[in-house]
């Protein structure tokens, strides 16, 4: 219970006030009032960004992402829980990246997603494209954080893989959990569900990424990210995307009528002069051009505003 809980708050920063559950892009609490409570969410390393492949620096030490663990999860069931925002899985701590500056330690994998009949639902962006949907799966700095509370706040504390969705023919690997949100439709459900290979809900091509410093996409916006944002789309079908895209509510069980939940994505954030690099060539080279960490950006004291639940 206290270890779902702490997922919910790390990608979500909290969420319901009043009785309520408010959506991601709800007025007055949505995006363009989240730096009212979360002053980082108007920092200047955030996420997600349109990222520009004419502009970004091909980086050749950088190595193919090595996930570890990823096909053999252990016989442990997975917790699919519905937090009111989006959907995601609980991972063991037996799953863990290599090919990054340091070791980083799985903890969850959450959706972002848009509504039918719709183009958009990614987060990030490729030459203003927008894909229908976005995997994200969340990791800490293991070799230096003793657990996820302490790293996320801290700059080189996370690091996201981001994985596009697109539609093609049926991706069975998927369904695993899919099959399941039938029973996480309102917030607050979860439901265990057999441990899976999770390698195969990421794209072939590990080695063609784009790489950048960000920040969690949602309260409390820490910027503390390390992305990977691979230049494959995973395929889905459409029933497949439809299903994400109308199977959940963002309210709990009780309250009538419910709530779709859906376009729950943020909308890109300003570059600031960061660096977006690629480990595939398509551009100017520039050896290192990804710093491992994100720089000290100073927050004034008159907007540090005490950090309480999203809502």
């Amino acid at each position: 219970e206290k270890m779902l809980s702490l997922l919910a708050q790390l990608v979500w920063g909290g969420a319901r006030a009043g009785g309520q559950t408010r959506t991601l892009l709800r007025r007055p609490h949505g995006q363009e009032s989240w730096s009212d409570t979360y002053a980082d969410c108007v920092g200047r390393a955030q996420s997600p960004i349109d990222i520009q492949t004419d502009a970004a620096q091909y980086d050749p030490s950088l190595p193919p992402i090595q996930p570890e663990g990823y096909r053999s999860p252990g016989g442990n069931a997975f917790t699919l829980l519905n937090n009111g925002h989006t959907v995601e899985m609980s991972l063991p701590r037996a799953l863990f990246l290599r090919g990054l500056p340091k070791i980083y330690t799985a903890v969850q994998l959450h959706f972002h997603w848009g509504s039918r009949g719709h183009i958009g639902g990614a987060e990030h962006l490729v030459d203003g494209r927008a894909f229908p949907a976005e995997l994200h799966i969340v990791h800490y700095n293991s070799e230096k954080y003793p657990n996820v509370s302490e790293a996320k706040q801290q700059a080189d504390g996370l690091a996201v893989l981001g994985v596009f969705l697109e539609v093609s023919p049926e991706n069975p690997a998927y369904d695993n959990i899919f099959d399941n949100l039938e029973h996480v439709r309102y917030a607050g459900q979860k439901v265990s569900i057999p441990s899976f290979n999770v390698h195969e809900l990421l794209p072939i091509q590990l080695g063609h990424y784009f790489r950048y410093n960000g920040s969690l996409t949602t309260p409390p916006c820490f910027q503390s990210v390390l992305w990977t944002v691979f230049h494959r789309a995973v395929p889905v079908s459409t029933a497949q995307l439809e299903r994400l895209q109308q199977a959940l509510y963002t309210t709990e069980e009780e309250t009538s009528p419910p709530e779709p939940l859906k376009d729950n994505y943020r909308v890109p954030q300003l570059l600031n002069q960061r660096l977006v690099c690629s480990s595939f060539y398509i551009g100017e080279e520039s050896r290192g051009c990804c710093p491992p960490a994100l720089p000290s950006f100073s927050v004034a004291p008159n907007l540090q505003r005490k950090r309480k639940d999203w809502g």
